[in-house]
């Protein structure tokens, strides 16, 4: 950066940080140019001043020189924060009183001072060594190191607390799926620690509580049908007459209606929660679903890709989606069912129906347990496909479709 000349005494730029900077080297520098200068006036014979010369160089390792009838070079500022640099010129400033320029650049070694004499331009090559004040930079190499020690410490700190934070949130969600991971180690700080072990005593309250729920369904499981068993067998057993055929037909038809609504509540009831997540091929599952659709007499068109590999509760998703094609089975007479990956973390699972569908304004409606008039017949088949998606960490939407009729459209995280 180029700046013009400093001329005079008390025109110089820094005054008053020289001033609060003491007896900095600077000063000493900027007297011995002094002292140099005034001997040079006092001995005007040239043998004289050479030895004025050499003695600056002899005594303070100043470089001098005169340049007769040279003119002053503009001075050079250095870019970077230097204390000395308004020191030097406010010193010189002080004890000279002719018009010098500074240069901190042109020399890696040493700051180039030019003085403009009555006659001549005195060029002072002073080390950097006697103007840098080496206690600032012990001092600024100390606060830097410092510095970058404790953002090390913390940023390690962080990490690690940052890491156990992810690993319980990793836990939670896996466990919120339906994983069953085991207890997690504690890590991290004390507060961190302590939401793991409470997370570890919330794991084994929910699996005692779930295979307390379990072991009491199987005993209303068995309790409910064998009362329905023996209503069946009493009714294969009534003689066949003619005249109790059709209502022998009916009672039938309830039995069974009975017993399939005791199955999907305690389907519904128990959420498939004791089956684990493992890589599943899911066109497999579809076209498994789509099987026994067709045996059943519905017309089914089936377009899933090969290599949908996921991680899932195979039996679990295999009853969500044969819930969906129930329900469009009882309402329509062909169904579509499809499958695609959308982008690198989702697969999605259409099933297409040109049945009268659901109204817009009722399809929330039709998830909520026993609205049969959504879901046709116990209306727990939606409830029960939704709560299997949303355990997955997915989700099930009801839209209009392409056929005419009702799209049941499924997202699950791929």
């Amino acid at each position: 950066m180029e700046s013009s000349p400093t001329y005079g005494r008390g025109e110089t730029v820094g005054s008053t940080a020289y001033e609060a900077g003491g007896a900095c080297p600077a000063n000493g520098v900027a007297g011995e140019i002094a002292t140099t200068i005034e001997l040079l006036r006092r001995l005007p014979d040239a043998d004289d001043q050479a030895w004025a010369l050499q003695n600056a160089w002899e005594e303070y390792e100043l470089r001098m020189r005169l340049e007769p009838d040279a003119t002053l070079p503009a001075g050079r500022r250095a870019t970077l924060f230097l204390p000395v640099n308004a020191g030097l010129a406010a010193a010189l400033g002080e004890k000279l009183p002719f018009p010098f320029s500074i240069d901190w650049v042109s020399d890696p070694e040493s700051v180039l001072i030019n003085v403009r004499l009555p006659h001549a331009v005195l060029q002072v090559e002073a080390p950097r060594k006697r103007l840098y004040a080496g206690t600032f930079y012990l001092f600024l190499a100390w606060l830097v190191g410092s510095s970058l020690l404790l953002f090390a410490i913390a940023a390690m700190f962080a990490r690690n607390q940052v890491r156990a934070i992810r690993r319980l949130a990793a836990a939670a969600e896996a466990f919120g799926m339906g994983r069953d991971i085991g207890p997690i180690r504690p890590e991290g700080a004390t507060e961190v620690r302590m939401a793991g072990a409470a997370f570890n005593r919330m794991q084994e309250r929910i699996r005692r509580f779930m295979q307390q729920r379990t072991e009491m369904l199987a005993g209303v499981s068995h309790d409910l049908r064998t009362p329905l068993t023996r209503l069946r067998l009493a009714l294969a057993m009534l003689p066949p007459r003619e005249e109790l055929q059709a209502d022998v037909a009916e009672m039938t038809t309830d039995v069974e209606e009975m017993d399939r609504m005791i199955g999907d509540y305690l389907a519904f009831a128990r959420g498939e929660g004791a089956e684990q997540a493992r890589p599943t091929d899911l066109a497999a599952v579809l076209e498994d679903v789509a099987a026994s659709a067709r045996r059943a007499g519905a017309e089914v068109a089936l377009d899933v890709p090969m290599g949908l590999v996921l991680p899932l509760r195979t039996d679990a998703v295999r009853r969500a989606v044969t819930n969906l094609v129930d329900n469009a089975r009882r309402h329509a007479r062909h169904i579509a069912v499809a499958a695609k990956r959308m982008g690198d973390r989702v697969v999605q699972v259409t099933v297409d129906d040109d049945g009268p569908g659901i109204a817009p304004n009722q399809r929330q409606d039709a998830f909520r347990p026993f609205e049969s008039g959504a879901a046709g017949g116990t209306g727990l088949g939606l409830t029960i496909a939704r709560d299997i998606v949303r355990a997955h960490g997915g989700d099930i939407m009801l839209e209009d479709s392409p056929l005419g009729g009702l799209r049941a459209r499924i997202q699950l995280p791929g």
